[in-house]
């Protein structure tokens, strides 16, 4: 899709123009850091930020800093997921990961650097408004939803639960969380920095929600029915790791027409709104259908 190609390279400059330079004493993470975030990728989290923003009238340069931001959250999640204490992963994006790169420790070090350096990043938008509200509401959302309370409490589950006989109700907890708290911030972010309403802002991390776990289990199928070359990782990852999947539960029939209900249950949620964004409703449905 060459409008999606067109809108990763402008996130990729926002992205690059917020990245520290490596030099100094602290050059190697720094090094590492900027190592994990050109790996490229889709950068699904900003740009469902981006064009929720656009969808709701927001026009101004203050949704850059957040963009940088999440996307920074999001990296720093897979350096620590990549680790061998976690899912001992070599490749990531077609590349080497961070941990084989530079190291164990450096690879940590990276990781705690891009969490801390997203909230740096963020706040900036608090000196490029005069309408603070929003931003302070946005703020918030950022510092939740990665957290005990969103990415961080799924992985949490995940990572203690992997080996055992998981139960639907933990994996929909795990799902709801290490995969789609991510995408509600970007999207309620998005909402709210354009000033859309409590009702609307509400409705996006519904939608958010459905899109993140359409994600997940098509994760599952791919891991499955893909190819190295499609996902740039090792394939049947989740099995060689003990994991229980969506997949394992239901079935790949099961799990694809899982995929199209809540594909189905996100149009609805667009479709509904006052406001209108067709490229949004294409890049929703190309990431549940996607291959890679």
């Amino acid at each position: 899709m060459e409008k999606m190609k067109e809108r990763t390279a402008q996130i990729d400059a926002v992205i690059h123009k917020y990245m520290p330079e490596p030099k100094g004493y602290a050059k190697t993470v720094l090094e590492a850091m900027n190592y994990t975030m050109d790996a490229g990728g889709k950068r699904l989290r900003p740009m469902l930020m981006q064009e929720t923003y656009r969808m709701f009238g927001g026009n101004e340069s203050v949704i850059e800093p957040f963009m940088a931001a999440i996307e920074m959250i999001h990296t720093y999640s897979l350096i620590h997921d990549d680790l061998p204490a976690m899912d001992n992963d070599d490749y990531r994006r077609g590349r080497k990961t961070a941990h084989i790169v530079y190291g164990e420790a450096m690879a940590i070090l990276a990781g705690d650097a891009l969490l801390n350096y997203a909230y740096e990043t963020a706040a900036k938008a608090f000196t490029m408004t005069g309408d603070l509200s929003p931003v302070v509401s946005a703020y918030t959302i950022l510092t939740r939803k990665p957290g005990i309370y969103g990415m961080v409490g799924g992985q949490t589950a995940d990572v203690e639960l992997t080996g055992t006989p998981l139960t639907e109700e933990a994996l929909n907890y795990i799902y709801e969380n290490k995969t789609g708290a991510l995408m509600e911030a970007a999207m309620m972010i998005g909402a709210c920095l354009a000033g859309a309403s409590d009702e609307e802002v509400y409705q996006m991390e519904r939608l958010a929600g459905i899109v993140g776990r359409a994600f997940q289990i098509q994760d599952d199928i791919l891991d499955i029915e893909g190819t190295q070359e499609e996902l740039g990782k090792a394939l049947h990852s989740d099995e060689e790791n003990g994991k229980v999947t969506y997949v394992t539960i239901h079935g790949l029939a099961g799990a694809k027409k899982e995929v199209e209900d809540l594909t189905g249950a996100a149009v609805r949620i667009l479709e509904g709104l006052s406001r209108k964004n067709p490229f949004l409703q294409e890049l929703i449905l190309s990431l549940v259908h996607r291959r890679n």
